[in-house]
């Protein structure tokens, strides 16, 4: 444990801006740019500026700060610092070497009663000089700010003048200590130990551990992210899962070079160890800032949408949720499969668009327990935000009280839910003009799509999703393309936002076979006709130049 005082003068100055930076809006996960934009004179400090004029209770507050490790995360923390201090913030918690996962930084957000918090990160986006930096915010539930605070963050980077700032050494966070700035006083905790106990409470880790003791090896792929020191201590110090369980476990600034998205493609290591192998019994990875999971068996991939519907299904055999669930919710891309578990169990369903803010609200209001989206997120009540480790813990929960594998507890959901077969192909770095162009032709379509054919079936819906949230009332409208058709199968088109360079067209394709049905095709064999019939319709091949998606997932 250290302790220090700011050296030289902590007067607090003001920097003025010859212009305003004005590509300064947040999207559904913070401001995500390439890290030479970050790099940019004063760019970092005029968001971060706008940050503390907008979120409530800075002067005398307590902020939580760190991020994924990634390529300048360890300055933009000492800016954040400085400028916090500038702005009167009494208190901000960071951890040693600024590594933070998002969902444990929700749950400090939480535990400490903070005003929020500032994650930096660009989540499973690439990292390094060459690669994108980020900048999160969260409010004071642990969550991601919502619009009305995003919004007036824009707002006030499109007319800043200037920004306040106190000069001063860096702070040393190799290790625990408290450290002041002026008035604020900085603690540099150890950002592992109230994550795992927040776990550990939800989950029993002695049934888990005997499971790992027997013929059951493990592979957890950290991806160089910031879950490596976590999943190091939980599944070999505290689950006693032998040295080398985890793979890739030391964060790097680059991520070795990788891409950390929890994917076959990106993960595809770790996914050729559990698919075409036999020497794993289980797999899961993490990306970046550890909120995303990738779930796999022995030959077995593990669909997030699935993933949803079989945590909700087998949720009162963990511990925390063994009194049962309030509700669930997913995001409106992703399948309908956890709709028939909660139609069967008598649990309420939300359908919301994409970003988990959305599913914060339910939460807060008690309505729902569980929720998730395709894009390899799921969480719960526990926290905030998506949880990559949590949901990794309780499928280790689930096999250990089952006692069977991956593979047969899929094959058991099926026989007793019916099968959603689902795909989402993701077209990236797509030119603007172009994608917007094939978007907007779609949507100028919608109107008259209805009841014209589509891949041997008709289209009964064809509209633009919009929200209307039942705890504060608002609209959320342009969520996405749906085409609903006339035997429950649906195709999505969604153009996304967390990228830096170009746009990605995401085509999102489901097809349900009850059970009884054929429930073992390959879900690309099985939606080859919609896929087909999405291609012709949006004229996806000819207008991107794409013959294939660059992800299949």
């Amino acid at each position: 444990m250290t302790s220090s005082a700011s050296a030289g003068s902590v007067a607090s100055c003001r920097v003025t801006l010859a212009s305003p930076f004005t590509d300064q809006k947040p999207g559904t996960s913070g401001l995500r740019k390439s890290t030479s934009q970050f790099q940019q004179a004063h760019y970092l400090e005029s968001f971060v500026e706008a940050v503390f004029r907008v979120l409530p209770g800075v002067e005398g507050g307590t902020l939580i700060l760190g991020g994924d490790g990634r390529y300048g995360n360890r300055q933009a923390i000492d800016v954040i610092c400085r400028m916090g201090a500038a702005h009167g913030l009494a208190r901000l918690i960071t951890t040693t070497d600024g590594i933070l996962s998002t969902p444990a930084a929700s749950h400090l957000i939480r535990r400490h009663a903070a005003i929020g918090g500032i994650i930096l990160s660009a989540s499973h986006n690439s990292g390094g000089p060459d690669g994108d930096f980020g900048v999160k915010v969260n409010g004071a539930n642990g969550g991601p700010a919502p619009e009305s605070i995003t919004d007036a963050i824009y707002a006030v980077t499109q007319t800043l003048d200037g920004y306040r700032i106190v000069e001063g050494s860096p702070l040393p966070l190799e290790a625990p200590g408290t450290h002041h700035i002026g008035g604020l006083q900085v603690e540099v905790i150890d950002g592992v130990d109230d994550y795992l106990t927040l776990l550990e409470s939800l989950f029993d880790f002695d049934a888990i551990a005997d499971l790992l003791a027997g013929d059951f090896p493990v592979a957890f792929d950290a991806m160089h992210a910031v879950t490596g020191p976590y999943a190091r201590r939980l599944f070999e110090g505290l689950l006693g899962a032998p040295a080398g369980t985890v793979r890739n476990g030391i964060p790097i600034e680059d991520f070795g070079g990788g891409h950390p998205d929890p994917n076959l493609t990106y993960a595809h290591e770790l996914a050729d160890l559990l698919l075409k192998g036999d020497a794993y019994s289980f797999g899961a990875a993490c990306d970046g800032d550890g909120d995303r999971n990738m779930i796999l068996g022995r030959r077995c991939f593990v669909n997030p949408s699935d993933s949803l519907a079989v945590l909700t299904a087998n949720a009162t055999l963990a511990p925390g949720y063994a009194g049962g669930l309030a509700g669930v919710a997913r995001s409106m891309p992703t399948s309908a499969a956890v709709d028939v578990v909660a139609a069967e169990l008598g649990l309420p369903c939300y359908e919301t668009p994409t970003g988990w803010k959305f599913f914060g609200n339910l939460l807060d209001a008690g309505r729902i327990t569980l929720c998730g989206e395709e894009s390899f997120g799921t969480g719960s009540n526990h926290i905030r935000e998506k949880d990559g480790l949590w949901a990794v813990l309780f499928w280790l929960q689930i096999l250990a009280r089952r006692r069977c594998s991956v593979a047969e507890v899929m094959a058991s959901h099926w026989a007793r839910f019916g099968r959603h077969y689902y795909s989402r192909h993701d077209y990236e770095a797509i030119a603007s003009d172009r994608a917007h162009g094939l978007y907007d032709r779609l949507h100028a379509l919608l109107p008259s799509l209805k009841g014209t054919g589509f891949a041997g079936r008709s289209i009964a819906t064809a509209d633009d999703f919009s929200y209307d949230d039942p705890v504060d009332q608002s609209t959320t409208r342009g969520q996405g393309l749906r085409l609903l058709l006339d035997d429950g199968s649906r195709v999505v088109f969604r153009l996304s936002g967390t990228g830096t360079q170009g746009a990605t067209l995401r085509l999102y394709l489901e097809s349900f076979v009850p059970s009884g049905g054929n429930l073992a095709q390959d879900p690309q064999a099985a939606l080859a006709d919609l896929i087909n019939a999405a291609d012709g319709l949006a004229e996806i091949r000819s207008r991107t130049g794409m013959d294939r998606p660059t992800v299949i997932t």
